[in-house]
């Protein structure tokens, strides 16, 4: 069968051809053999196509399938019960990053989340909406400091910029918390605060379909960066998926609406 595989167009060329030669020479049927002739002709031209059609598909199929099976194969080869203990779990994990995948979110390491979170200040154009805890990290760690420094050239560049620090009643009196917050006002960025205790529940748990860890950036509306709230393997997450952008939208706003406006006056912060 493989030595035909194929050949279908050829042969029914060939057949069509010897009908229409044998209706024209030895019955004298010229228009029939026209006719045969022709309708072989686009049978063949039909059946060529056709079969280019169907190998594409089972091509595709066939790559599919071995996409589908690859891990299957890959575990059951796998003898040794601990080894087995191992790849379930390893196939555990994978399966998460597999879905927030589909879900549109790109999973980062500690590194990755900061340079990105400056590389997107590098590229705003309008505005940074961002909610944090208060952390003295924000003057003691590199990749920080970086990301404050790549906000405060963006809102060089005319790029509006609000902070809201999630913090409970009495972190402010810290002087390293009121150093923090101080240095950020002082630099022009609106600085905000809203207390944890009077945050909705549903905004300290989650909102609608995210569930937030209240430390996420928002940048012109259309990349969210976001700390995993639970930790692993990953430190946060980078989504532009209209529908969770929507969702941290609305959830900012929820956290504004509850926030107060920090001022200073000779050196003392008043909310």
């Amino acid at each position: 069968m493989r030595k035909f595989k194929g050949m279908e167009a050829l042969i029914e060329f060939i057949a069509s051809s010897g009908l229409a030669v044998f209706f024209h020479e030895v019955l004298n049927f010229e228009q029939l053999a026209y006719g045969v002739f022709g309708i072989g002709l686009l049978i063949s031209l039909a059946t060529m196509l056709l079969h280019g059609d169907i190998e594409k598909a089972r091509e595709h199929l066939d790559k599919r399938y071995q996409m589908a099976h690859e891990l299957t194969f890959a575990l059951s080869a796998v003898e040794d019960p601990e080894c087995q203990a191992k790849a379930r779990d390893l196939c555990a994990q994978t399966m998460r990053t597999i879905r927030l995948l589909q879900q549109g979110s790109i999973p980062l390491d500690e590194s990755e989340f900061y340079l990105e979170g400056a590389k997107r200040s590098d590229h705003a154009r309008l505005h940074i909406n961002s909610v944090d805890p208060i952390s003295v990290d924000w003057e003691k760690r590199d990749i920080l400091a970086n990301l404050l420094q790549a906000n405060l050239h963006a809102h060089d560049r005319g790029v509006g910029i609000t902070r809201i620090f999630v913090a409970s009643r009495g972190e402010l009196s810290y002087p390293e918390a009121k150093l923090v917050v101080l240095n950020q006002i002082n630099k022009g960025i609106d600085v905000r605060v809203a207390w944890r205790e009077d945050l909705p529940a549903s905004v300290v748990a989650s909102s609608g379909d995210i569930e937030s860890s209240l430390n996420f950036g928002i940048y012109d509306n259309q990349v969210v960066l976001d700390v995993f709230v639970r930790p692993g393997k990953y430190y946060g997450f980078k989504t532009a998926s209209q529908e969770k952008v929507k969702s941290y939208l609305n959830l900012f706003e929820l956290i504004k609406h509850s926030a107060h406006t920090v001022e200073e006056k000779d050196g003392e912060l008043f909310v």
